[in-house]
């Protein structure tokens, strides 16, 4: 099954507002700064809000506390023709977050502009839409293999599904490689399966694993693993 489009779901203990998760939003691991939409992870986040910065790291802007401030700020940029906006609002749309009653279909417009203007997040959830609501595999594939071909480490791991359901097992492996050591703990499991089922080789999971480890390792840090244990990154990745 792929991964559906994803949501943060904040929540924390935390007493000072300009290191409330809240006012970020949250996927996968990184943050839009709804302000100038720039991302930043988690743990970059919590180092410089303990560092006394404060607002956006990147733009100062100081942190909206309400929905429609949030929203006003993501218009903006939607209005400027900014893709990560233009993704964004499709997000919420999709979700009915920030105020906004739930709207498949201006998701996927939203979407569709957003990947027309380069937005490889975009091409992700258009490619999740085709597979898990419209059912169309090769339409899906299409746009994982767009993301795919531009760093997307979710829609490598999603070719590697789609080509494994047509049973091209050799080139389904060699996708979830890629993937497994861009990171993806997921990638590793689907190789140990194909693996057991005698679809894979053993030295192909050995360097699934390996990179995946690898990959882990060198994304390890003492700030982002205090920001997730405080609350920073919840995210949902269920289609509603």
């Amino acid at each position: 099954m792929s991964e559906s489009p994803s949501r943060p779901r904040p929540s924390s203990g935390i007493n000072d507002p300009d290191l409330d998760p809240s006012n970020m939003e949250w996927n996968l691991g990184r943050a839009h700064n709804v302000c100038c939409m720039k991302r930043i992870c988690y743990g970059c986040n919590y180092a410089a809000r303990k560092r006394g910065m404060k607002g956006c790291p990147f733009c100062r802007t100081a942190c909206p506390d309400n929905d429609a401030d949030r929203l006003a700020l993501i218009r903006a940029r939607v209005a400027k023709k900014n893709p990560e906006a233009i993704f964004f609002l499709g997000q919420q749309y999709f979700f009915g977050d920030l105020g906004l009653q739930k709207d498949m279909r201006k998701a996927v417009e939203l979407w569709t502009k957003a990947a027309d203007l380069g937005s490889i997040e975009a091409l992700f959830q258009l490619g999740c839409i085709q597979e898990d609501i419209q059912e169309d595999k090769a339409r899906a594939a299409e746009f994982y293999e767009k993301a795919a071909m531009q760093g997307c480490v979710e829609a490598r791991h999603n070719l590697g599904g789609c080509e494994g359901q047509k049973g091209n097992h050799d080139r389904a492996v060699r996708h979830l490689l890629i993937s497994a050591k861009m990171g993806h703990e997921e990638s590793v499991g689907n190789i140990r399966r194909v693996f057991m089922r005698g679809l894979a080789t053993k030295e192909q999971y050995a360097e699934a694993l390996k990179g995946y480890q690898d990959a882990v390792e060198e994304m390890k840090s003492h700030d982002r693993d205090e920001a997730k244990r405080l609350g920073y990154y919840k995210a949902r990745v269920d289609l509603e």
